[in-house]
């Protein structure tokens, strides 16, 4: 693992951590359980992906499990993560159980007990439902809390055995005709097939867009930060937080906080959303001082004011979007496109890197039923086909969850903040084991001013890609698609 750093710190900077992934990974991978019901390909095809992020890696492992050659192209020399917290849902972590890393997860992860969300101003809980235990209940599966850096680790773990990891292959173009890929060092990579997981500043999107298509920036921005839990339980006013485990989200005008815990509950992890105050040509990633960044937060309440003294200096991500794109397949049909290269997802709903491993296990469940040539095309518009509502629906959903959180003091706020309420009041009453009073549903499900609501989680969190791929398959594909592979194996 000579070319794997942990970037990321308690003031991030490109020096490893204290606590680096590393240091946490060393719970076994356990080898995966029936991926694809023991299926693998007739035909084993070159496949080149185009980046190491999590989608990368993610769809490099499930291509190689469903029986193709991957290789892995990566820009940079030294792979690595500059991040923080990361949410793993029940609809990844039901997948990253099935390829073999529930112990991995269970090693560096935190399950968090509940969700509690406070207003801005006075730290008064406005919402608090039971997590935990519920979630494998309600979803099949576990909710976790990780750093971005570990997860990645994993995902590199799994994949490093069974692909060919390249690191310092930046692509410079392409003919997706063909397909080939030219790298800055000159050389030309041919391929059978060619994913795009090069984010959202992909180079492959380019070329199945058909021109330069850039992400715009949304107007606001986020302050990251990670902090020892040894800090916190030192304030009293801050033990609370992380004695018992748990997402916190503080909501006010134009900006709220997450907050969770980490790395084995051993770090603190922060995120500060805002609009941002500095020109849209900004660079996207940029060290700010404490003060400016505190200086978002006055009138914040006094544990707020606490966490930010805590924090010596920060990074500032502008927040950058990009439209729903008309098709993630090239008209040639030997490149397609993967997680924020096709769809990017702004952090309101916490689903980014979900999205992106979603679309992994459909590509392979897909490609683990091919034995022709003539099925690539097909299978890579199946694969959007399945993922492109979901997909874009879930961009969408994460834009309108901004206007939830950063609504301004006044009426909606208001009206928002009983729905709440009334959610919370039921949640504590179902927990008590009270008997529910009225029709609950109205607190929680379908409402677009609620924040947590029961119809979207069973929507999001109970999706299966797997289940997916197969149902496709059933109805459309075995008919469609499984008939060419009579037609031609070469």
């Amino acid at each position: 693992m000579n070319n794997f750093v942990t970037v990321g710190t308690v003031t991030p900077t490109d020096a490893p951590p204290k606590v680096a992934a590393a240091n946490f990974a060393t719970a076994p991978i356990e080898p995966p359980s029936e991926i694809y019901q023991g299926r693998r390909a007739a035909l084993s095809l070159d496949i080149v992906v185009v980046g190491c992020g999590l989608g990368g890696l993610a769809a490099a492992f499930c291509l190689a499990m469903a029986g193709h050659k991957v290789t892995v192209l990566e820009s940079v020399a030294t792979i690595g993560e500059i991040g923080a917290g990361i949410v793993v849902s029940p609809n990844i972590s039901r997948l990253m159980i099935r390829w073999g890393l529930q112990k991995r997860l269970q090693e560096v992860a935190v399950e968090p007990g509940a969700l509690t969300v406070r207003r801005w101003c006075s730290g008064e809980r406005l919402l608090w439902v039971p997590w935990g235990d519920s979630m494998m209940k309600n979803y099949g599966a576990p909710l976790y809390h990780t750093h971005r850096a570990d997860l990645h680790r994993m995902l590199y773990d799994l994949a490093e055995s069974h692909v060919n990891i390249r690191t310092n292959c930046r692509v410079v173009s392409m003919d997706p005709s063909l397909p080939s890929l030219t790298l800055r060092s000159g050389e030309v990579v041919h391929a059978d097939l060619v994913i795009g997981a090069d984010g959202l500043k992909s180079t492959t999107r380019h070329y199945v867009v058909g021109r330069p298509d850039e992400p715009t920036p949304t107007g606001d921005a986020a302050y990251r930060a990670v902090l020892p839990i040894e800090m916190l339980l030192a304030e009293p006013d801050l033990r609370s937080l992380v004695e018992t485990p748990g997402m916190t989200i503080w909501l006010g005008p134009e900006r709220h906080i997450v907050t969770y815990s980490i790395r084995a509950n051993m770090e603190y992890n922060i995120v500060m959303c805002h609009a941002d105050r500095d020109p849209p040509e900004e660079l996207w990633r940029t060290e700010e001082s404490a003060d400016r960044m505190a200086a978002e937060f006055v009138g914040w309440e006094p544990r707020i004011q606490k966490l930010l003294s805590l924090i010596p200096s920060t990074f500032k991500w502008k927040l950058m979007d990009c439209a729903p794109l008309a098709t993630w397949v090239h008209k040639d049909g030997k490149l397609a496109l993967l997680g924020d290269s096709c769809h990017p997802m702004l952090p309101y709903a916490a689903q980014g890197a979900a999205m992106a491993i979603e679309d992994a296990a459909v590509l392979g469940n897909l490609f683990s039923r091919l034995s022709s040539h003539a099925q690539i095309t097909p299978l890579l518009h199946a694969y959007e086909a399945i993922r492109y509502d979901r997909a874009t629906g879930t961009q969408k959903f994460s834009r309108l969850r901004k206007a939830i959180v950063h609504l301004p003091d006044g009426p909606e706020q208001e009206q928002r903040d009983r729905m709440m309420r009334a959610a919370m009041e039921d949640a504590l009453r179902e927990t008590r084991g009270d008997a529910l009073v009225g029709n609950t549903n109205a607190n929680t499900e379908g409402n677009t001013k609620q924040l947590e609501d029961n119809a979207k989680n069973a929507m999001q969190f109970g999706y299966d890609a797997d289940e997916e791929a197969e149902k496709w398959w059933r109805e459309h594909g075995e008919s469609e698609v499984g008939s060419l592979g009579v037609l031609s194996t070469s």
